[in-house]
């Protein structure tokens, strides 16, 4: 019997979308928290791209996306932070450091090629300024290629976190020591960002590992799910953001803190998110962060390419809404069509896995 229209369509946007997803057994503030980071760095990058294309954004969208900054990034470092221990536990750290170059460090490095290849060809319809010198840039200098800085900065942040906890032990504290002063040295470094960036990130991580075992507990999540934990932390989020955008420039000590309270804010917004079941394809979201987060800025820079040049839209508002649609959406399916269990498996694992093994898909907080 043959399949009618609406099964048919029924069936590929569950496949396309990999919508099983919302029905496995999994932590679905997770998953809302990814998204919700994973849509920020989508905006902030279309956002970039409008900007660089001499397009006049209104204000607003430029002051959300400094509000956005300010904890974006260090809020997947904390994330990664709090399932470490988990991971020693039920890996050796041979092992745990060959899934993070699986998982992180391999798509860099495949990727960032990819992108900058094609900025390369396709210069005379981009933005970009890419000379065969940023090849280089590959292996030192990973914040001069858009968003890809930040898979060596957790792969890195990772692998040594995890030989100072395992091979010198020592206690929580002398970790968030380390993690400020590495802080503070950071900017030092910026000439060579393969440095300066896992510094910058690592008392972010130290902080999640520090708090796991109180954070994980079932009286902690009760706390954070609570309505009442909502509404007393929104003021004070929104008074840290007021305090952020109206200073010109931002101390490293006040930046810590402001990307710390977005941080928590976050965290309860995602737990809430998980009670009240809103907008579960969040979730899809997250849970394909990483192939939203190598794949949007080569598909929003399409996309804006061609809805300028081709259809002669210059509307910055609906082309950041359009930039942000394809870039969360397409990458999504692309992964899950055309790449996953397909012939395009190498883009994101050096090693092909049998449908039979395969337990997971990466993230970008794996």
């Amino acid at each position: 019997m043959k399949k009618d229209l609406k099964t048919y369509l029924k069936e590929w946007l569950s496949k396309a979308f990999n919508l099983s997803v919302l029905e496995k057994k999994r932590m679905a503030w997770v998953d809302y928290l990814r998204g919700i980071a994973i849509l920020l760095v989508v905006y902030r990058h279309v956002l970039l791209g409008l900007q660089r294309s001499n397009m006049e954004v209104p204000s607003s969208l430029v002051y959300a996306n400094m509000i956005f900054f300010s904890f974006r990034m260090p809020l997947f470092f904390i994330l990664s932070g709090i399932f470490i221990n988990g991971s020693l536990k039920k890996r050796s750290l041979g092992q745990i450091v060959y899934t993070k170059f699986e998982n992180l460090l391999y798509p860099y490095l495949v990727w960032a090629f990819i992108q900058v290849t094609l900025q390369i060809l396709l210069s005379k319809y981009t933005n970009s300024d890419r000379t065969l010198r940023d090849y280089a840039f590959i292996l030192y200098q990973p914040r001069a290629l858009d968003q890809f800085w930040y898979l060596p900065a957790l792969f890195n942040t990772t692998i040594i976190y995890l030989l100072v906890k395992t091979k010198l032990h020592p206690p929580a504290w002398t970790q968030l020591l380390l993690g400020i002063i590495l802080y503070f040295l950071s900017p030092h470094l910026d000439a060579i960002s393969m440095l300066s960036d896992w510094m910058e990130f690592y008392i972010f991580f130290a902080l999640g590992d520090t708090i796991s075992t109180f954070f994980l507990k079932e009286s902690t999540q009760k706390f954070l799910q609570k309505p009442l934990t909502l509404v007393w932390v929104t003021p004070i989020f929104i008074l840290t953001q007021i305090y952020y955008l109206s200073r010109p420039v931002v101390t490293q000590g006040e930046f810590l803190a402001i990307a710390l309270i977005g941080c928590f804010s976050m965290f309860v917004l995602a737990f809430r998110m998980q009670e009240w079941g809103f907008f579960p394809f969040l979730r899809v979201l997250g849970f394909h962060s990483l192939f939203i987060y190598v794949m949007h800025v080569i598909i929003a820079a399409f996309v804006r390419a061609f809805l300028v040049r081709v259809v002669g839209l210059h509307q910055p508002v609906i082309l950041l809404l359009c930039g942000i649609t394809a870039g969360v959406i397409i990458p999504v399916i692309v992964y899950n069509l055309l790449i996953k269990d397909n012939i395009g498996w190498f883009l994101f694992t050096p090693k092909r896995t049998t449908k039979e093994k395969k337990t997971k898909t990466p993230t970008a907080t794996a």
